[in-house]
C-alpha cells in the first residue's frame, strides 16, 4: 500500500474517533462526569472548552460563590441543631471551651469532607437530568425537614470524658453529625458544585460559627436567638436551590 494512502487512512481513522469522543463528551457533559474527565473533554464539545460548558449548565460556580453559600446556608441550618444542643451540653459539662471548639472542628471536617466526597461520587455516576432531579426533590426534601425542631438524645453526649475533653467532644460531634441536617446539606452542594473543597470549607466555617459563640456563652446566645425565624429563613433558601435546579438557574 502507498505510504500517501497510509496516511490519508490513519487521518480519517483519528477524526472519526475524535469526532465520537466528543459526541459522548457532549452526551455526558463535563460536569456530571466530575473534574478528571472533565478536563479529558476539554476543547471536545463542539469547539466550547468544557469548563465553559459547565459555567452554562449552571453547576460549576466560581470557587467563591460555593464558599459563601455552603457557609451561609450551614450555619443558618445549624441553629438550633442536635449538633449544635450536643456543644450546648458539652460546654455546660466540661467547661473547656478551646479543646471542646478543637474537637468540634476536626470533627466537622472529617465528617463533611466525607460528605462533600461522596456528593462529588455522585455526579461520576448519575446522568444529568437524574441528578437535576435528583438534586431538586433533595434540596425541596431539605426545606421541609428544615420546620422540624430537632432533639438531642441523651446518649449522644458523652456523660464524663475517659481521656481528654477534646477525643470526648471530637467522637461524640462526628457520630451526632453522621446523617444529620448540615451533613446532608454538604453531600448535596457538594453535588451541586464542582469546586467540592470550597463547599467542605464553607460548611465547616458556618459550623464554626454557629457553634463557636454557643461553646463560649452557652444559653445566653441561644435565648436571643429566634430559632424558629432562621428556620424558616433555612427553609426558604433550601426551596430556592431546589426551584433553581429544577429550572436550570446559573
Amino acid at each position: 500500500m502507498e505510504p500517501g494512502r497510509n496516511h490519508k487512512l490513519k487521518t480519517s481513522f483519528e477524526d472519526a474517533k475524535l469526532t465520537k469522543h466528543r459526541k459522548r463528551c457532549r452526551l455526558r457533559g463535563p460536569v456530571i462526569m466530575g473534574h478528571e474527565r472533565a478536563s479529558r473533554c476539554q476543547g471536545s464539545g463542539g469547539g466550547r472548552p468544557a469548563a465553559e460548558q459547565a459555567r452554562a449548565a449552571g453547576t460549576m460556580a466560581p470557587p467563591m460563590e460555593a464558599f459563601l453559600l455552603s457557609t451561609g446556608i450551614v450555619a443558618l441550618a445549624e441553629m438550633g441543631d442536635k449538633t449544635q444542643l450536643l456543644s450546648l451540653v458539652l460546654a455546660a459539662r466540661f467547661r473547656r471551651p478551646w479543646p471542646i471548639l478543637g474537637g468540634i472542628l476536626t470533627a466537622t471536617l472529617a465528617n463533611h469532607a466525607l460528605a462533600g466526597a461522596a456528593g462529588a461520587w455522585v455526579t461520576t455516576w448519575l446522568g444529568p437530568q437524574l441528578l437535576r432531579w435528583l438534586l431538586a426533590a433533595s434540596f425541596v426534601g431539605m426545606a421541609v425537614w428544615m420546620l422540624v425542631p430537632d432533639k438531642l438524645d441523651a446518649d449522644d453526649a458523652p456523660r464524663s470524658p475517659r481521656g481528654s475533653v477534646f477525643v470526648a467532644t471530637l467522637v461524640a460531634f462526628f457520630l451526632a453529625e453522621m446523617g444529620d441536617k448540615t451533613q446532608i446539606a454538604t453531600v448535596m452542594l457538594a453535588a451541586q458544585y464542582t469546586g467540592w473543597t470550597a463547599v467542605v470549607v464553607g460548611t465547616t466555617l458556618g459550623m464554626m460559627l454557629a457553634n463557636a459563640p454557643v461553646v463560649w456563652f452557652g444559653e445566653r446566645v441561644m435565648r436571643r436567638v429566634p430559632v424558629r425565624a432562621v428556620h424558616v429563613v433555612s427553609a426558604l433558601i433550601f426551596l430556592a436551590l431546589g426551584v433553581g435546579v429544577l429550572l436550570g438557574w446559573s
